[in-house]
Order: structure tokens, then C-alpha cells, then sequence
């Protein structure tokens, strides 16, 4: 989640969201999540309930995401904010599969939506 975030407070922060709000989806999804779940930091069995029940949300915030960045800008930083919230997921995905009852999904495919 400490990559999620940093992306968050870039997109947040950065001078495209004001031109391309779409942008914003991921900043509340992130937020969301991470508020969700840390009230949940002492159980760790709640807290893997909850990020199962976050992960979709997540999930298609990073795809909506890699889509729109590349159309707000094509800088470096965005194609590794991308990076970033690809490898989140995906990560995410692998811890939940590795404690038992798996996640909805496989995460995001390396190379959608990064022009």
C-alpha cells in the first residue's frame, strides 16, 4: 500500500488532475482503502477480510488508471506511477492468494494502457 499511496499524493499533487480529473479516481480509491484498512492494522484476519473486499475497487482504479494517464501525459512519472499501481495490485493479489482464499482476480497485465 506504501506504493498506492506515494502515487495518490503524486497524482493529487501534480498539475495534470486539474485538466484531466478522471485522474482523481485513483487518489479516492487509494485513500479509501488504505483509511479502510487501517482500522483494521491489530486483526490481522480482519484486515485480510476487508483488503479481499477492497481488492476490486482497487483493482479497477489502477486499470482506469493505466488507461488515463498516458492521455493526461506522457512524462516519466506517470508511466511509473502505472508501475507503481500495477505492482500494488498485483502484489496484493499474491499475498491474498498466499494465505488461502485467493483474490477475484490475477491482477494487472504488465503493459496495458502505458503508451
Amino acid at each position: 500500500m506504501a506504493h498506492a499511496w506515494m502515487v495518490r499524493t503524486f497524482v493529487k499533487h501534480s498539475a495534470e488532475v486539474e485538466e484531466f480529473p478522471e485522474l482523481m479516481e485513483v487518489v479516492r480509491t487509494v485513500f479509501d482503502t488504505a483509511r479502510a484498512l487501517e482500522t483494521k492494522v491489530t486483526d490481522p484476519p480482519g484486515y485480510l477480510h476487508l483488503l479481499r473486499k477492497k481488492m476490486s475497487k482497487l483493482r479497477k482504479a489502477a486499470e482506469q488508471f493505466a488507461h488515463d494517464a498516458p492521455l493526461a501525459s506522457d512524462h516519466t512519472n506517470f508511466k511509473m506511477a502505472v508501475s507503481s499501481m500495477r505492482a500494488c495490485v498485483q502484489q496484493l493479489d499474491e499475498v491474498l492468494l498466499a494465505v488461502g482464499g485467493g483474490s477475484s482476480h490475477a491482477g494487472l497485465e504488465s503493459g496495458d494502457g502505458v503508451a
